[in-house]
């Protein structure tokens, strides 16, 4: 497999499958659809750094706005995560729930960088049905 070690490379990578919605120097969004399921999650991927200056990729979905959940609720399911954490961001100036993962760039490779997208569009999906009952607000 490719090792994927700029924003660039993991940029053409993305753009060679998906259309990308957001296509900015270090952010990019792609509507991802889960096969089986006729939904979709937005995902974002974003170059960020670490306090020592190693690079991390982000991969961000939002779940659901904020307001109608328990923060408590969620902080107990985010400690049942295997994989991703929950975490809250403003989308167009409204508090939501998000799927977050963090991938160091000396471990991403083409293999991982599609696994860990299909795995954190699927449980942010079985997250969202289960609070939002359903609804799909990706």
């Amino acid at each position: 497999m490719t090792r994927l070690s700029t924003f660039t490379a993991i940029r053409e990578f993305i753009a060679a499958d998906h259309e990308l919605v957001i296509d900015d120097d270090f952010v990019i969004a792609i509507d991802y659809e889960i096969e089986d399921q006729q939904r979709k999650q937005s995902m974002f991927l974003a170059e960020i750094e670490g306090r020592e200056g190693d690079l991390f990729l982000r991969l961000e979905t939002t779940i659901a706005p904020l307001a109608s959940f328990d923060a408590e609720k969620c902080l107990r399911l985010n400690l049942m995560l295997r994989n991703g954490y929950l975490a809250v961001g403003d989308l167009d100036g409204t508090p939501y729930i998000k799927m977050c993962e963090n991938i160091l760039y000396d471990f991403l490779d083409e293999k991982l960088l599609r696994r860990q997208i299909d795995r954190i569009a699927r449980l942010a999906d079985e997250i969202e049905k289960a609070l939002a009952e359903g609804a799909d607000y990706s």
